[in-house]
């Protein structure tokens, strides 16, 4: 009879539930994946219950790579099996979704694949939480469950510790605001560019402030949305203002660099629009003025009309760029206009598509909004922007929302794209009573709006009969050429003349 002797499995074998590593038994073997795989899931669970959103600040990313590491770590000494090493990142992922399904926002809920926007929002919801834990949870293991393989290169653990410790230095990589530069491309002397974190509300936000000098007067751009977080835009855009004003952009609470302070339960209308005349204090405050200029976009033109309704004592101006009225109205004026057009244009799958969401506001909510959003070339002429904003808005530099901006660290670029979704699923629906034909007939600030010529009349209908209701100071109505919605952005060197002509000269 021939015996052919057992060999020790190399580095990388696998060491089946059951097999011998050891002094492992086939029972020790099984209690140790079975222990190893109830760690991993407990930890999910409490991630999933303390931190529902996942990690979204960079401090918070740390610390899931540490956990991860710590627990695989100890997980893998449990099981002392390397089939720990697909068990921890699904027992963990599992736990983690189960305990945070109730967290109700559009990038923590189920896949839906019934709006072109759903995969994207579930991979949002779930790219640096799975990520992370993934990464931290293979390099302890790794290192835990090699047993008697200690003796050979340990490639494996070494790769998820690497790839462990990139991401830790990356995440720490801070966002910056770059300086102004003159004509020959060097910093101006005295000049300010800043991320400055603020606390309104009770909340930490945060704001850029660009412009030549600390003296110069405030302008405070509210961004769009609800949910856009504006800052590289408005410091590309914008930056021949810099000139003659200190201009500050800002990200509301539950956008880019403010998604951490995304709380559904507070984050209402009243408080938005309480946390614009926090700033607008602030500001003032900050730079030794007494009123500031205040510039609301699409969303940021309600909020804008609200704050100074609220208190204006604290704005020497208002100009609202691509103004909304009647969230409610112009959403169902486009929604009977892209019926209208598809079958204009005999597509019966899109009217068919479009009845089954029914009217607004659209059951499915935010995701069904986006889809509305991504049809509206079928409704709106097409134009070309001036040279200069496609020269300061080069779409290859900023990234789709701006997320290659130097303003947003590592983390916030995937918030900036949470934010565009989940702020405004929760603040979109508090819009749909909201008229300001009814509510703000009269400002006590002058009012200018800049409306553009190839804007949806379903908007730029309902903004001229409001300006026409409107009783203020002083009021002005510049329809501008090769412009749509963002007109501010798009039309930037008339937005700087209208301020500097007409708006100072009136104040």
């Amino acid at each position: 009879m021939r015996f052919t002797p057992k060999t020790n499995p190399g580095p990388d074998a696998i060491l089946l539930p059951g097999e011998h590593a050891g002094a492992m038994t086939k029972s020790t073997g099984w209690l140790g994946l079975l222990l190893g795989t109830g760690l991993v899931a407990a930890v999910g669970v409490l991630a999933g219950w303390l931190q529902p959103l996942g990690p979204i600040t960079a401090a918070e990313a740390i610390a899931w790579l540490a956990g991860g590491a710590a627990t695989g770590l100890i997980a893998g000494l449990l099981a002392r099996s390397r089939w720990m090493l697909w068990l921890a990142p699904v027992g963990f992922i599992v736990a983690f979704e189960i305990a945070r399904s109730g967290a109700g926002l559009v990038t923590t809920g189920p896949l839906r694949l019934g709006s072109a926007f759903g995969p994207l929002a579930y991979l949002l919801g779930r790219l640096a939480a799975w990520g992370l834990a993934t990464v931290s949870l293979l390099a302890g293991v790794g290192w835990g469950s090699r047993g008697e393989h200690a003796r050979h290169r340990p490639v494996g653990p070494l790769i998820a510790t690497g790839l462990t410790v990139v991401l830790a230095v990356a995440l720490l990589l801070p966002a910056t605001s770059p300086p102004l530069r003159d004509a020959e491309g060097r910093p101006n002397d005295g000049a300010v560019s800043e991320l400055v974190r603020v606390e309104l509300g009770g909340h930490e936000q945060w704001i850029q402030v660009r412009g030549a000098s600390p003296n110069l007067p405030v302008l405070l751009y509210l961004s769009g949305g609800p949910g856009q977080s504006d800052l590289p835009y408005s410091r590309v855009l914008f930056a021949p203002l810099t000139d003659d004003f200190l201009v500050v952009g800002w990200d509301q609470r539950g956008t880019g660099k403010s998604y951490p302070a995304l709380d559904a339960e507070t984050l209402t209308l009243d408080q938005a629009v309480a946390d614009t005349v926090e700033l607008a204090g602030l500001l003032a405050e900050r730079y030794g003025q007494q009123k500031i200029y205040l510039l609301g976009e699409s969303w940021g033109s309600l909020l804008g009309v609200l704050a100074v309704q609220q208190a204006p004592e604290m704005f020497h101006a208002y100009l609202g760029s691509g103004q909304m009225v009647d969230v409610r109205a112009s959403d169902e004026a486009i929604y009977r206009d892209l019926i209208v057009q598809a079958m204009s244009q005999g597509d019966g799958e899109l009217v068919a598509r479009l009845i089954s969401m029914g009217p607004p506001p659209y059951r499915g909510g935010t995701l069904d909004y986006a889809t509305i959003f991504s049809l509206y070339p079928l409704i709106q002429s097409s134009y070309t922007p001036p040279l200069a904003y496609r020269q300061r808005g080069d779409a290859a530099r900023l990234g789709p929302w701006g997320v290659l901006g130097q303003e947003y660290a590592w983390l916030e670029k995937i918030n900036v794209l949470r934010g565009l979704l989940d702020m405004n699923s929760v603040m979109y629906p508090q819009l749909q009573a909201l008229d300001l034909r009814r509510s703000a007939r009269t400002l006590e600030v002058p009012v200018y709006l800049l409306v553009g010529e190839h804007e949806l009349a379903a908007r730029s209908d309902l903004a001229r009969e409001w300006f026409d209701l409107l009783d203020a100071p002083d009021k002005g109505w510049y329809r501008l050429p090769d412009s749509g919605h963002s007109v501010a952005f798009e039309q930037a060197d008339e937005l700087h003349r209208i301020l500097l002509n007409d708006v100072q000269r009136a104040g």
